[in-house]
């Protein structure tokens, strides 16, 4: 029985944004189709078979589905067929599955695209640099000099 990855989505007018949290994947196979279905099956790191597709909300360009796959996660750029923004990843209105969740760190409203870089545009590999690299004891964390005054 096949098992589903962590799968994190955000959306730009021309594009959808899917990035499968699925460490050391290996045998890696994504279809899209111009209808809307988007289907994702790799093999897990201790040989567990990982499968699952999506009717998205919209039709798609399967010319324009581009896939990098890193050490923790596999980012995937959907080109919509028209441009637009969509009211929700899936064509059904029913919540959808536990592991489909909003990416809020590429999250961009509609009135917010203009002033956001594009994510993942074609000619730009480092927009997925970095997703797999290290880490420091500084991630996420927040500067605050003010408080660092208080302390002393």
């Amino acid at each position: 029985m096949s098992r589903h990855p962590e799968v994190l989505w955000a959306q730009r007018s021309d594009k959808v944004y899917l990035t499968v949290a699925l460490p050391d994947a290996k045998d890696i196979n994504i279809k899209c189709e111009p209808q809307g279905s988007f289907s994702f099956s790799a093999i897990g790191v201790q040989g567990e078979p990982f499968h699952f597709t999506l009717d998205l909300y919209g039709p798609i360009t399967p010319d324009g589905c581009k896939t990098k796959a890193g050490l923790r996660n596999i980012l995937c750029s959907i080109q919509k067929d028209q441009k637009g923004w969509w009211k929700r990843l899936l064509k059904t209105e029913e919540k959808p599955a536990p592991y489909i969740k909003v990416d809020w760190n590429k999250w961009c409203d509609e009135d917010e695209e203009d002033t956001t870089t594009d994510l993942a545009s074609d000619d730009d590999d480092a927009a997925y640099v970095g997703q797999d690299g290290g880490s420091s004891d500084d991630d996420g964390m927040l500067y605050l000099p003010d408080l660092e005054k208080a302390r002393k």
